[in-house]
């Protein structure tokens, strides 16, 4: 087993741990991390950065939500240090390593982001948003308490966040998706 499918299978398990330990019973794989993977990798490929760094990041980038550590606005820090321990037990590569903490770290972001393989660890968590964007209908009414008359005004709100965090780079590729998503969803 390569240490992306050691690395995935770890996800994996802490998720399924989360799902069936937590009260709401989030899915992280099938609402949010697995968009994040496979955007991750496209960009990668797309920008030429290392594709194991990045598939790395994206699969760790939530690891303390997952795991329940500390608070939604620290899971940057606590991630990079679950994410050590976890690549430090696997032996993995010292300087590999520290590239993919600095994708767990700046992921919020990608304009926090020093190198290619953080702006695409950041710019898929963004694009992960637009990939499912019943997600954010759930994080609308769950999380953020807004009512159905509200919804709209509220994802509007969302997607131009969203829109804005991307890099530049990302933002002219992506464009015409977002485009087209804001005529489907919010009728603009």
């Amino acid at each position: 087993m390569n240490i992306i499918e050691e690395v995935k299978k770890y996800v994996l398990e802490k998720i399924e741990e989360y799902k069936n330990n937590s009260e709401d019973h989030y899915d992280f794989w099938n609402e949010h991390i697995k968009y994040v993977y496979q955007e991750s990798i496209k960009l990668a490929q797309t920008y030429n950065a290392d594709v194991e760094i990045v598939s790395l990041g994206a699969l760790l980038h939530d690891i303390a939500l997952i795991n329940k550590v500390g608070d939604r606005k620290d899971h940057h820090i606590n991630g990079e240090i679950i994410a050590r321990e976890l690549l430090s037990n696997l032996n993995y590569d010292e300087s590999k390593k520290e590239r993919v903490l600095k994708c767990v770290y700046n992921h919020r972001s990608s304009k926090n982001a020093t190198t290619i393989e953080e702006l695409c660890v950041g710019d898929a968590d963004i694009l992960a948003h637009f990939d499912n964007i019943p997600m954010l209908f759930n994080s609308a009414f769950v999380r953020n308490n807004v009512n159905l008359n509200e919804v709209k005004d509220w994802m509007k709100g969302a997607f131009e966040k969203d829109y804005n965090d991307l890099s530049d780079k990302t933002k002219e590729v992506f464009k015409d998706r977002y485009k087209t998503i804001c005529e489907i969803v919010i009728n603009e």
